[in-house]
């Protein structure tokens, strides 16, 4: 439970954003939980293979640079890699609208295979839109977030959706979007600030090059209770230098009597 005010709002800060309340409190995002809640050693492991492959490949480059900065080349690799092959859901929906309506998109020309397969995801389900990247929070538990999409497919149903352009499709993926889903409130452009709407069904829509798969997830109560637990693991890591206390010595020592 939280002493937060609605409404939270989303703050965006160059490249990133942030949430606060009313008050101007800060309020945590969902993906920030996750990631200092959840252990992910793939994403440890791949993000040391990525260093050491970036190392090699660009031997002979780094070792004309001072060691300073090489190393800093080699830190930042697995931060490179991931933004180079990103393509953030607001962006890819916006970019296939605009491919669809004019003809032309401006987006890499390495990105637009990306595109060009969630357009035709869209035009294959009859994918109508209601929702697109919209601020989510839940001021009981105290999070906020922004969805992708909450849109109709050719099923009937209402989906809850977050369009992903990674490798796979993965189990915390589920916990993000359940978090999504029981939010108290969602704020966009169109509506205003109203109930987080009910939704059918939850999933994940897998963009690739070579195509786009719409992969259901298992986003229900027992799912938002996980969420839950992460989310207080990961406060707990935020306050765990506060456990720790200067050292004692027997003059600050008070003896009663």
């Amino acid at each position: 439970m939280t002493t937060l005010k609605a409404p939270f709002i989303r703050r965006n800060y160059g490249r990133g954003h942030g949430y606060k309340d009313a008050n101007g409190v800060k309020v945590p995002g969902v993906t920030t939980l996750l990631s200092k809640g959840l252990p992910k050693p793939a994403l440890v492991n791949w993000a040391a293979r990525t260093a050491a492959e970036y190392a090699v490949d660009n031997w002979d480059e780094l070792s004309t640079a001072p060691i300073s900065e090489r190393l800093e080349q080699i830190r930042n690799a697995p931060n490179a890699s991931k933004n180079a092959a990103a393509l953030r859901g607001t962006k890819l929906h916006d970019a296939a609208q605009q491919l669809q309506e004019q003809g032309v998109v401006d987006v890499d020309p390495e990105q637009l295979p990306l595109v060009e397969s969630y357009l035709k995801f869209c035009q294959d389900w009859d994918l109508r839109a209601e929702h697109v990247e919209s601020t989510i929070y839940n001021v009981t538990y105290g999070y906020a977030g922004t969805l992708d999409l909450i849109a109709t497919l050719r099923d009937g149903r209402r989906w809850l959706l977050d369009l992903k352009t990674s490798k796979g499709v993965y189990g915390d993926m589920a916990l993000q979007q359940a978090a999504y889903r029981f939010a108290e409130f969602l704020d966009d452009d169109d509506t205003g600030h109203i109930r987080m709407p009910h939704v059918d069904a939850v999933g994940i829509v897998h963009v690739r090059a070579d195509g786009a798969d719409l992969v259901p997830l298992t986003a229900g109560k027992e799912e938002f209770r996980a969420f839950l637990y992460v989310a207080q693991v990961a406060a707990t890591s935020d306050r765990l230098k506060e456990l720790v206390h200067p050292p004692l010595t027997p003059e600050k020592i008070e003896v009663s009597a």
